[in-house]
């Protein structure tokens, strides 16, 4: 009998750590996700499985072209998906399709064509100091900082930067950013 309580205990105990373990790792280290929709085409599509890397920003600030996951103020559990274009203090303008930063046209190839509407960025947007201004993708089909009920995206709401894509199979693989 003392035999039995003592695997039943160390069974116990082995779930409670795994348990624990898995919930650390998905709080702090990394989470899955899955890509809705078509605002990251053709980086990302509709259904794409990924892994969100939760850790390293807290080491490291956010670089242009990061692809980030922040949550989207309106709808509980629905987070967008987008990539960082303007920097915390810099100014950002969207000018006939062609975004602006600080005045100088930003040589970046990952738009799919050019935008149509400029929304917020018709006219000059400065940065805060913990503030970024993302866009996604395919820009004539995203909601970003471009509109109102998105806007800039402050440094604590980034949940974390794409890292790996798992699903479908055929495009796993870790994410290029630049």
């Amino acid at each position: 009998m003392k035999g039995i309580i003592k695997e039943l205990l160390g069974w116990i105990v082995f779930i409670f750590i795994v348990v624990a373990a898995s919930y650390l790792v998905v709080t702090y280290v990394g989470q899955r996700t899955e890509v809705s929709g078509s605002s990251m085409e053709t980086t990302l599509s509709d259904g794409d499985q990924l892994i969100v890397d939760k850790i390293s920003y807290r080491f490291r600030e956010p670089n242009r072209y990061d692809i980030v996951v922040f949550p989207y103020h309106y709808e509980e559990n629905t987070y967008y998906i987008k990539r960082i274009i303007g920097l915390p203090g810099e100014t950002v303008q969207i000018v006939d399709g062609t975004v602006w930063i600080d005045g100088q046209p930003l040589n970046e190839h990952y738009g799919n064509e050019v935008m149509e509407d400029p929304g917020l960025a018709a006219d000059p947007i400065t940065l805060g100091d913990d503030e970024y201004f993302v866009l996604g993708d395919n820009r004539n089909n995203s909601q970003d900082s471009r509109a109102a009920n998105v806007g800039l995206i402050h440094r604590d709401e980034l949940l974390g930067r794409a890292w790996v894509k798992i699903w479908p199979l055929s495009d796993f693989g870790v994410i290029k950013h630049e």
